[in-house]
């Protein structure tokens, strides 16, 4: 249908151009049919990049899916590689550790510099670079004497260059797509993260069984590497289709304009609101993500469908979610309303799950499994609410706040994670570390619930 309606606009288009040579027409008319014209011209230009916007989701899926891939193929491969270097625990900590501090340096950057030359640009680059190194990872551990130094130094290296990934799309879901289709493109892309988890889980446990951890690196970083050659050929080589908005790029804030100082804290305070919500559903998702197969496993050590269970459920309901939401706005619904309400099911509802799996009435394997499958789908709706939130309020430089804004959520991670460890670990609870989370989700939505916003504040007035 869409291709129908752009080749029947330039049809219209073409001859109504050539009219405005003839000189049977006054002057007033000329004007008349030149507005005319620029509108079919800007109607056929939105036709062809909402095609174009299609085949992108498409294709940055399957980027998402392959950077988790190769993101995971190192805590994959630990167990045997630390067997094979005689690593200690402490090692092996420092080894995968080393990822998530390089990851939460080049957030903001990644953002500010797809915000200046365009995201797409940024992230073929960067997949390049990365699946480079993911190829070079076997040849680096046989180097010499310093296997572990180096093995540290790459998996640094991996999280400098993906963590420009989520700013970078950010920053092109604010400057190409509009307002009522973000939340799909959004939730879609987050689906992959969790595609590319279970593709790594199941295809890498066979490639490491079959032919050895080193395989794992080079499978994972070929595909990789195609990926970036196939979109560098095909989507940037020729032009790339223009904003569909108009986007100020100045980073001037509209309160000043006012010179309103109450009005000025105000949008200061949606931004806050916006930052500290996104930082506690990041470091609430990450702990969730390191300590469930922990949780699974000691409490009911005698299965294996939580591995893949809840993560199938989250690519289900992330791309529900981002359908729901861009629903509800193209029937007329406020954005920030819709924003959230997704954002109260992402971290109200799903915590009221976590709680009942701390409930001594419900202990059974599956009742658990059940709730937390769905607490972590629950959870995957944060991609069409806080997390697009920023694209709402400042589409100008959504990558760079988008970037500051996941910084902050991985150091948070960090903490949350390490204290949820030792929280285990001296008081053997698990139901503390449910409460701790439900806990942060509340705290974050209600300063959303409160003072969050869906209005643009980056624009001159």
């Amino acid at each position: 249908m869409f291709i129908l309606n752009f080749v029947l606009l330039f049809q219209i288009v073409t001859p109504v151009s050539r009219l405005l040579t003839s000189s049977r027409f006054s002057t007033e008319q000329k004007h008349f049919i030149n507005k005319y014209d620029s509108l079919l011209l800007t109607l056929s230009s939105l036709l062809g990049c909402r095609q174009l916007a299609q085949r992108w989701t498409l294709v940055l899926f399957v980027g998402t899916c392959l950077l988790y891939c190769a993101r995971m193929a190192m805590p994959i491969s630990a167990v045997t590689m630390a067997a094979t270097f005689q690593w200690s625990k402490i090692d092996s900590g420092l080894v995968l550790g080393g990822f998530f501090w390089g990851y939460c340096f080049t957030q903001i950057l990644g953002g500010h510099v797809s915000d200046k030359v365009g995201g797409e640009r940024v992230l073929v680059v960067s997949t390049a670079l990365w699946a480079m190194i993911t190829i070079a990872t076997p040849l680096l551990a046989h180097f010499g004497s310093h296997a572990l130094f180096l093995m540290a130094l790459s998996r640094f290296l991996m999280g400098v260059l993906q963590g420009v990934f989520f700013p970078s799309l950010a920053s092109i879901c604010s400057q190409r797509v509009l307002e009522g289709e973000r939340g799909f493109l959004m939730s879609t892309m987050h689906s992959g993260c969790y595609m590319g988890t279970l593709v790594a889980g199941g295809m890498g446990s066979v490639i490491l069984d079959l032919y050895g951890w080193q395989s794992l690196f080079y499978s994972f970083g070929v595909l990789s590497v195609l990926w970036a050659l196939f979109v560098w050929m095909f989507f940037l080589k020729g032009k790339v289709c223009l904003r569909t908005q108009s986007i100020i790029t100045s980073y001037k804030w509209n309160g000043i304009c006012f010179g309103e100082t109450i009005r000025w804290t105000w949008l200061r305070l949606l931004a806050l609101a916006m930052v500290f919500t996104h930082m506690c559903i990041s470091c609430t998702s990450n702990t969730l993500l390191s300590w469930l197969p922990t949780y699974f496993k000691e409490s009911f050590p005698h299965s294996w469908v939580y591995n893949v269970v809840p993560w199938f459920s989250a690519i289900v309901s992330a791309i529900t979610g981002g359908y729901v939401s861009d629903f509800l706005i193209s029937r007329g619904y406020g954005i920030s309303s819709v924003r959230k309400l997704m954002q109260f099911l992402s971290m109200g509802v799903s915590s009221m799950f976590l709680m009942l799996v701390c409930e001594k009435t419900f202990t059974s394997f599956t009742s658990a499994l059940f709730f937390i499958s769905v607490a972590v789908g629950l959870t995957t709706f944060t991609s069409c609410g806080v997390s697009v939130n920023v694209q709402d309020l400042t589409p100008s430089c959504a990558g760079a706040l988008y970037g500051f804004m996941n910084m902050m959520g991985a150091f948070m991670g960090l903490l949350m994670v390490a204290l949820c460890g030792y929280l285990i670990e001296v008081y053997q609870s698990w139901a503390l570390v449910f409460r701790l989370i439900a806990l942060v989700n509340s705290t974050g939505l209600g300063i959303f619930l409160l003072f969050g916003d869906a209005q643009r504040v980056d624009v001159d007035c």
